[in-house]
């Protein structure tokens, strides 16, 4: 059955990928009960409806980060997106630049940032980096970044170590004999083995190839992940890339009011609230439960995004109205691009615009900057 809300797409998701790599898109860290809370705490927000408004033009458009997008909503970044459709970075980054908003590319994409940007509109793609501990790669990375055109750099902090996923152990992406696994995961899904497995290659970590070259390969993926990231990072350390990134810096992965405050003294352009996804501290509150706090700690200061637990139009909305400015989209979007390619991840954006459209008319607003927190019950 063709999906008819944006939520609908994981089930076809599911039947179509691997075992190993839906596990990985759809797990969290530890027991997943962050996870589970990002959903919950966005369903639980309630808003007033209101009656005898003028809503008979309702506009989605929105600016931030110095940019003017159709829909206050970006792409978020997603590592090894390239595994759920044929180079599916690429496919994603069409339908987001279609649909006039920005593609995220994740420093572990497949894809490398030459092929996703190639004919891009200008300003539209960003890059997200992670603090790795290789300083001189990180440079190298960034004027890669400047060089392909991306406009914004997420940087992503709340990684010091990968969390505890154990659905990734149990799928195979992870552990011993995890190869054979994968392989027999995939001949029993030909679908996708014949579009990614065959057709999609080389299956290599697009934007490390340059440096670690065959070992960018999948079968290393987890273990890069935990040799490379630097948990020793500290906010003096992040200057040097003032030096070299001269366009908007958003810092990703804030939780805490106090980390916000300490952003916008950086100089952050941004910050994202969020929790990667429940995929790092479980436990840790719901990116809806930390976003209203983080907002009034910094006002202005800087742009606040938010994701993590987003699954509709009307999340959107809520998001919003909990002080966000834009909100990332994960997940959906990946679930979306496993299940229908590009196509998939068009309609899915067409689903989340005309469910804010609805939403913004029955709480009556009109305008984006029109919704804060006056709309919430």
């Amino acid at each position: 059955m063709s999906a008819v809300a944006p939520g609908e797409f994981r089930a076809a998701a599911k039947r179509r990928l691997p075992r190993f790599l839906f596990d990985y898109l759809d797990g969290g860290a530890f027991a997943e009960s962050t996870l589970a809370r990002n959903v919950a705490d966005l369903e639980r927000i309630a808003l007033r409806q209101r009656v005898l408004r003028d809503v008979s033009d309702v506009d989605l458009s929105a600016r931030f980060l110095g940019q003017s997008l159709a829909l206050p909503v970006a792409l978020g970044p997603v590592g090894i997106a390239g595994m759920y459709r044929r180079r599916g970075e690429v496919q994603a980054a069409r339908a987001a630049h279609a649909a006039g908003i920005p593609f995220s590319l994740s420093t572990v994409s497949l894809c490398p940032l030459r092929e996703v940007t190639a004919g891009a509109p200008s300003g539209r793609t960003w890059f997200q980096l992670y603090v790795i501990r290789d300083r001189g790669f990180m440079r190298e990375l960034l004027g890669a970044a400047k060089d392909s055109g991306a406009s914004t750099l997420l940087f992503t902090v709340d990684m010091a170590v990968p969390g505890s996923r154990y659905r990734d152990r149990r799928s195979g992406l992870a552990g011993r004999g995890a190869g054979m696994r994968r392989l027999l995961q995939a001949a029993s899904h030909p679908g996708w083995a014949w579009d990614v497995g065959l057709n999609g290659r080389p299956h290599l970590l697009g934007n490390l190839a340059p440096v670690l070259g065959e070992a960018s390969g999948l079968g290393d993926y987890m273990g890069w992940l935990g040799a490379n990231f630097d948990p020793s990072v500290q906010w003096r350390d992040l200057d040097w890339i003032r030096e070299i990134w001269d366009g908007p810096l958003v810092i990703k992965g804030v939780l805490d009011p106090a980390d916000a405050r300490d952003a916008a003294a950086f100089g952050a352009d941004g910050i994202v609230v969020s929790n990667h996804g429940g995929r790092q501290l479980d436990g840790a509150l719901s990116s809806a439960a930390a976003l209203p706090a983080i907002a009034e700690a910094v006002g202005d200061r800087l742009t606040v995004l938010a994701d993590s637990g987003v699954r509709s139009g009307l999340d959107v909305v809520r998001m919003l109205a909990l002080g966000a400015k834009g909100v990332l989209l994960g997940r959906l979007w990946v679930y979306a691009l496993a299940a229908e390619g590009e196509r998939g991840v068009a309609r899915m954006l067409s689903m989340i615009a005309e469910e804010m459209r609805v939403a913004m008319a029955l709480t009556g607003v009109r305008t984006v900057g029109e919704i804060d927190s006056r709309l919430l019950a």
